[in-house]
């Protein structure tokens, strides 16, 4: 649907991702929103499916992996930091009545490039955000709870 998100409900969605929690709190994000319509056409160019431009916003969430936690053992925890606050971002758009879709396939060096990301930070994921233009159920199947819960020991 073409109608805009209001300013309100946008505050609401990156304050979810402002307020998720990180490892050791480092906090290793950033997000661009893209607004503009020209700079939504150039995106295109990373993800290839013209829906995605069309909506009233693009959120690209990125991280820094030199300010990121690392587990001793060397684990880098920059994509799971960032992976926690675009789900925040989600749930907090889907709250509001707004329609998101997790974006993951993307060429990351075509989207760095055309938003002016620096070399040092990654492109993690990216959302359209804007309002659903119909209404859908689950639409994909899960698994059920006893094939995916383990209780004390696998």
């Amino acid at each position: 649907m073409d109608k805009p998100v209001e300013e309100e409900k946008l505050m609401k969605v990156l304050e979810a991702a402002r307020l998720s929690p990180s490892a050791v709190n480092f906090q290793p994000w950033n997000f661009v929103v893209v607004k503009e319509n020209a700079a939504k056409q150039k995106m295109l160019q990373a993800y290839k499916r013209a829906w995605f431009a069309k909506a009233p916003i693009i959120i690209v969430a990125c991280a820094t992996p030199q300010k990121a936690w690392r587990r001793s053992d060397g684990e880098e925890f920059w994509k799971i930091d960032a992976a926690i606050a675009m789900q925040s971002m989600v749930l907090a758009a889907t709250a509001e009545g707004l329609g998101t879709c997790w974006i993951g396939s993307f060429d990351e060096k075509k989207a760095k490039k055309v938003l002016g990301i620096p070399d040092n930070v990654r492109v993690v994921a990216m959302t359209p955000l804007g309002y659903p233009a119909e209404k859908k159920e689950q639409v994909t199947e899960r698994k059920p709870l006893e094939e995916i819960i383990r209780y004390n020991y696998w």
